[in-house]
C-alpha cells in the first residue's frame, strides 16, 4: 500500500458508496477485476459511540488506489475542492464512468466533471486531451481548450475536430 490514501467522510453511505464505485469499475469496457474491490469492513464494536455493528470503516480498491470511507455522520460533506481524476483512453470509456456516476442523482457539471449520488466530485478525462491541449502551437492547443470549456462530458471527437480545425 502507498503512504498516501484518500479518506472519505460519509454520512451513512461508506459501504453502499464503496459497493458501487467498484460496481463501476468493474464493469467497465477493459476491466481488470482484480484491481478493484472491497478490501475490508470495519464494524462499530463495544466501548465505540453508536452500537455495536454498524459499519464505521470500509477500505477498497479502485484500479489499484486504496481508498478509505467512514460513517461519520453528517457533520460534513464533500464539496469540489477534492475529486477523483479518472484517465480515459476511448469514448466508450468516458461514457461508462460519466453515465454510471452521475446515474441515481449524480450531477453534470462542465469540462468533464461530475458529482455522484453521494456529492463527490469526479474528472472524467481523456488521456488525449492533455496532449492535444500541449501542443507547440499555440493556436491548436488554445481551440482544443475552447472546444473542452464547453463540454460537459468531455468528446474526444469534439476536441479532434477543435485541434484539426485550428
Amino acid at each position: 500500500m502507498g503512504k498516501v490514501t484518500p479518506f472519505l467522510w460519509y454520512d451513512t453511505q461508506a459501504l453502499e458508496a464503496a459497493e458501487h464505485y467498484v460496481s463501476v469499475f468493474t464493469s467497465r469496457p477493459g476491466a481488470d477485476p482484480d484491481g478493484s474491490g472491497i478490501l475490508d469492513v470495519a464494524r462499530q464494536g463495544e466501548g465505540v459511540p453508536g452500537e455495536p455493528g454498524p459499519v464505521l470503516m470500509v477500505t477498497f480498491e479502485l484500479e489499484g488506489q486504496r481508498i478509505m470511507a467512514l460513517n461519520g455522520g453528517p457533520h460534513t460533506t464533500f464539496n469540489d475542492s477534492f475529486s477523483l481524476f479518472v484517465r480515459c483512453e476511448t469514448q466508450e470509456e468516458i461514457d461508462h464512468f460519466w453515465d454510471s456516476l452521475t446515474a441515481g442523482g449524480g450531477e453534470e457539471s462542465m469540462c468533464g466533471w461530475l458529482k455522484d449520488r453521494y456529492g463527490l466530485s469526479w474528472q472524467i478525462v481523456p488521456t488525449v486531451l492533455m496532449d492535444l491541449m500541449g501542443d507547440p502551437d499555440p493556436a491548436k492547443a488554445q481551440a482544443v481548450t475552447q472546444a473542452m470549456l464547453q463540454m460537459r462530458k468531455i468528446q474526444i471527437d469534439g476536441l479532434r475536430r477543435a485541434y484539426e480545425a485550428a
